[in-house]
């Protein structure tokens, strides 16, 4: 094979305008760093790395990421994408969307849990020594007078502080070097909203108060794209771009289909198009059922979908690809409890099915799970399910 990762990515997402099709599926994945913890245990390679204070470092103690309080060397897991080879590497291109920068109270704690302040006002109870979405306490941000006082005026002009230039510049060489299609990612304006003002509020504000949820995403999405111009400009352009936003839940989307079109997707499709502009696939990730979004996704402009959460109502990903394979590429799908059962027939069975069927209907399609790997899989079942795509990746 003639293509690297970042050529097999970059064919997949870009369709017919790359020129030449991928030669294999791409692959990709998300993993909860409890697994990687356990999975330590199991024989996944350490690797040392020397870190700065401000910078995280990896807890041995059970595999959360704390900040440094003293320069120097730290054992931490070879990343992910570059253990098992993975097309798609995170090359961060994170940066601060709180109103206040940099704020992070604690209000309460105990030995397991705390419950923290974050910089627009949401009180957010999360676990200490392992992954979970944290349990929504309390909002300050409760109607569109306390948002236009205490907050919008922190959002309106561009804090460089915001953004580690270093740190990005850093992760985009390391992916560059091992030939991975390198992506920046985060997330936008629905998740801001939901961790900034609460879901009560946002649902109720939807409708009793769409002016204020327009105000938001225009101030939002103009932050964005200063954001994204300093990074853009001061470390490079990467590949493309991950854009997280979770439209919708087990059974169906948090909104109808009509009110996303009318107060969200037209800020999707402005972010998407400002991307476009600098030649960056987008992909958009966004869990739970999302079939009845995928028109307005489509005509948003975005490339591909992730994850396509199996367990998530008419979250089928060959129905996806014999309607949009044409317009959309796909990133995910297989259902991850098959994995989680750790029996390498079924294994072996589910992922044959799922990438040859993807394939027969066209579909441009990188691998993975449809959600991220759990401390449910073993590491020798994961090692399993990366041999088996290889068996099955060729087009």
């Amino acid at each position: 094979m003639s293509q690297t990762s970042h050529d097999v990515i970059d064919s997949l997402l870009r369709g017919p305008a790359a020129g030449l099709p991928a030669e294999r599926v791409g692959t990709w994945e998300g993993f909860w760093s409890d697994a990687i913890f356990r999975w330590v245990q199991e024989g996944y390679p350490l690797r040392r790395v020397y870190k700065e204070l401000g910078q995280k470092r990896w807890r041995s103690s059970d595999g959360q990421w704390e900040d440094v309080t003293l320069a120097g060397e730290y054992d931490e897991p070879v990343p992910a994408w570059r253990h098992f080879g993975h097309d798609m590497a995170g090359a961060g291109g994170w940066f601060d969307i709180m109103p206040l920068r940099d704020y992070d109270e604690v209000l309460e704690e105990s030995e397991e849990w705390e419950v923290r302040r974050n910089g627009a006002g949401a009180s957010l109870k999360w676990w200490k020594h392992h992954m979970g979405t944290p349990e929504h306490i309390a909002f300050r941000m409760t109607s569109r007078d306390i948002w236009e006082r205490d907050y919008r005026p922190y959002l309106v002009d561009w804090d460089p502080a915001r953004a580690d230039v270093p740190e990005t510049i850093k992760n985009l060489a390391e992916a560059r070097q091992a030939g991975a299609w390198a992506h920046f990612g985060h997330q936008f304006v629905w998740e801001n909203m939901r961790q900034s003002m609460g879901d009560m509020t946002l649902y109720q504000s939807l409708i009793l108060d769409p002016g204020w949820v327009h105000d938001y995403n225009r101030v939002y999405t103009d932050f964005y794209k200063r954001a994204y111009t300093y990074l853009f400009e001061r470390a490079g352009l990467p590949d493309g771009v991950w854009m997280y936003e979770d439209m919708g839940y087990k059974n169906g989307l948090f909104a109808s289909p009509q009110t996303f079109a009318e107060l969200i997707f037209p800020y999707y499709r402005e972010m998407v198009d400002f991307f476009h502009d600098h030649n960056l696939p987008v992909v958009l990730h966004t869990c739970g059922s999302v079939a009845q979004a995928l028109p307005l996704i489509v005509d948003a402009g975005f490339d591909a979908l992730n994850p396509m959460e199996r367990k998530a109502k008419n979250n089928d990903p060959f129905a996806f690809a014999e309607q949009y394979a044409d317009r959309l590429a796909f990133v995910g799908g297989l259902d991850v409890r098959v994995l989680e059962t750790n029996d390498l027939d079924i294994v072996r069975q589910e992922i044959a099915t799922y990438i040859d069927g993807m394939k027969a209907r066209g579909a441009r399609l990188v691998f993975g799970s449809d959600h991220s790997i759990t401390p449910q899989v073993n590491y020798d079942t994961y090692k399993y399910a990366m041999q088996v795509y290889c068996d099955h990746m060729l087009y």
